[in-house]
């Protein structure tokens, strides 16, 4: 059975030139071990949110040219698809391993999922800071965070709402990343373990719908 861990050569995985390539080495080589951390995930994901949890890893079938620079397995309680809804990911890049919350460009209620962080960012806002390590994204794809959730005040928490509704393309991701180097040494329960203390701490978030 594949292990839910990476070790320092799947990383240069994201390394390989063209399309084909790739992608063939993401199917052969990162896709099994995200199975298999889904479905090592998949019952305390449940609990952590009180809700039917489903786990996708990533096809990227809307790919045809350039190849992806990361890939993943979500979480969301809906067995079709995650984009549409709040979800948890664990993302596989060049550089690291990323533990995350996202509500995407493609969330079904945008404006009324913003409005419900804005009510509730006096309440959430001092309990995410004190969290170690959480951060905020620009994008779902960034190996590198745009700030640290600590350094937020909670007028500047809710703001971060403002993300999800700037375009098209406007999402709200936080989470936790963690450097290939030291990820490369983990084990299993390491993964697990650093996904579900992320997971636990952003669960508000994710019931917000």
């Amino acid at each position: 059975m594949p292990s839910g861990s990476f070790t320092a050569s799947d990383f240069e995985v994201f390394t390989v030139s063209g399309f084909q390539p790739r992608m063939e080495a993401i199917r052969g080589r990162i896709r099994p071990r995200l199975e298999a951390l889904g479905r090592s995930l998949l019952a305390d994901v449940a609990r952590a949110t009180s809700a039917e949890a489903f786990a996708h890893v990533a096809k990227h079938a809307r790919r045809t040219i350039n190849p992806p620079d990361d890939t993943w397995v979500a979480f969301a309680p809906d067995r079709r698809g995650y984009k549409k809804h709040c979800h948890f990911k664990v993302a596989v890049s060049r550089n690291c391993v990323r533990f995350l919350f996202e509500a995407g460009p493609e969330h079904a209620d945008k404006k009324r999922w913003a409005a419900a962080w804005k009510k509730n960012a006096p309440r959430l806002g001092p309990v995410l800071r004190r969290v170690r390590g959480l951060a905020w994204f620009k994008n779902e794809h960034d190996e590198e965070s745009a700030g640290m959730l600590a350094d937020l005040d909670v007028e500047g928490f809710a703001r971060l709402a403002d993300e999800l509704l700037r375009g098209r393309g406007g999402q709200v991701v936080l989470g936790r990343v963690v450097p290939a180097t030291e990820a490369s040494r983990w084990k299993d329960a390491d993964y697990r373990a650093a996904a579900l203390e992320t997971f636990r701490a952003l669960a508000p978030l994710y019931r917000l719908h």
